[in-house]
């Protein structure tokens, strides 16, 4: 059976996601309708050839996705008279059409996978992506990214977007990927929690850290101010008695020398450990802190790993580390919201917490199950 491109895409819905695609406007519409013609017809040739009957098997959307993104990266930097120039040659088009034909087979129709324990509905990635979606979207009425100001709520919502990010490795068949992507949200988490406890005054100690980070990396505004910084940053590690080998873990975890009292904390050392995890009070998630640094640093664990245990850890350690983060959200967004946008959170809290925490609950059993195999 015979089709042309018309059958997958007319010429006018072309043009209707060329615009809403807000493609630049010296792209030319005929030269992209032309190479997408070209592509469908020696897509439904390649299909037809193998039996296969093309219609809902050829994805429209995803080739001229293909194709407006590769034209317009090939042309980037040149002249509006330079790439009409290139639209005219014929070897390019065939040749943007190549790739646009390799591109859609390998990526969309034999890209390699080694299958997902739980796809992309399973029910414990969709709740938990629901509820972070939602809380995302609560998180665009705070001011945000300006550090002096929103430093808690910009910590919040990184924490929010890793988790976003484990589901998608998760149902995406990323296990071990997921779990050391955890690492680095437990850390978040930790650091949460100490400026949510301990306030301004460890939030002003966190921020002059970041600048002391900056100034380690050369990243400052000039040689001058660079040069006090590190000035500043001897002066206050030879009051704690630190010497030069410290300064890395000084600049890193030396903001905790803000929270009230911590030197009569026999226990207390600048570093993840015994500094940011222990006040946290989360010293009992460590040894799963330090498995996952295993994985991170491609140890043979992550080499000959056991997917299903991997699977239910990531997921038992996301949900955990989420609903700390989450305690925190409602603290600060009740505490700030009011009338309906407050109402209207209070009734998703109600609904999809519990569903959450029965979640939890569960995939806690399965991960017991998986320990045991």
């Amino acid at each position: 059976m015979e089709t042309n491109y018309e059958d997958l895409l007319s010429r006018n819905n072309f043009d209707n996601i060329i615009k809403i695609s807000n493609v630049p406007s010296y792209v030319s519409n005929d030269f992209l309708f032309d190479i997408y013609s070209n592509v469908t017809s020696s897509l439904i040739k390649i299909f037809e050839s193998q039996n296969v009957n093309p219609i809902g098997r050829i994805q429209p959307f995803a080739v001229v996705n293909y194709l407006i993104s590769e034209h317009i990266y090939s042309t980037l930097g040149m002249s509006n008279e330079d790439i009409k120039k290139v639209e005219e040659n014929e070897i390019y088009g065939q040749r943007i059409a190549g790739i646009v034909i390799d591109k859609y087979f390998t990526i969309d129709h034999f890209e390699y996978n080694e299958g997902s324990l739980g796809n992309y509905y399973y029910p414990p990635l969709t709740s938990m992506k629901l509820y972070i979606n939602y809380i995302l979207h609560s998180l665009k009425k705070f001011k945000q990214k300006d550090p002096e100001q929103t430093l808690l709520v910009d910590v919040i919502h990184k924490g929010l977007r890793m988790c976003q990010c484990i589901c998608n490795l998760l149902s995406s068949g990323f296990e071990t990927e997921a779990f050391s992507t955890w690492r680095t949200l437990h850390e978040t988490e930790c650091n949460a929690i100490v400026l949510f406890k301990y306030g301004k005054p460890v939030i002003d100690a966190y921020l002059r850290h970041i600048k002391y980070g900056l100034a380690f990396r050369n990243a400052l505004g000039s040689k001058e101010e660079t040069d006090q910084t590190f000035v500043e940053i001897k002066s206050i590690m030879k009051e704690h008695g630190l010497k030069s080998k410290d300064m890395k873990r000084f600049i890193e975890c030396g903001w905790l020398y803000a929270v009230p009292n911590i030197n009569e904390n026999e226990e207390f050392r600048i570093n993840f450990r015994n500094g940011v995890e222990m006040i946290a009070g989360l010293s009992n998630m460590n040894s799963r802190y330090e498995m996952s640094s295993e994985i991170a640093h491609s140890s043979p664990l992550l080499i000959y790993s056991n997917r299903n245990f991997f699977f239910y850890m990531s997921i038992v350690c996301m949900y955990e580390s989420f609903l700390r983060i989450e305690k925190i959200f409602n603290l600060i967004y009740s505490q700030t919201m009011q009338g309906d946008d407050l109402k209207s959170y209070q009734v998703v809290r109600q609904t999809y917490l519990p569903q959450l925490e029965i979640i939890l609950q569960i995939e806690q059993k399965h991960l017991q199950k998986n320990e045991k195999a």
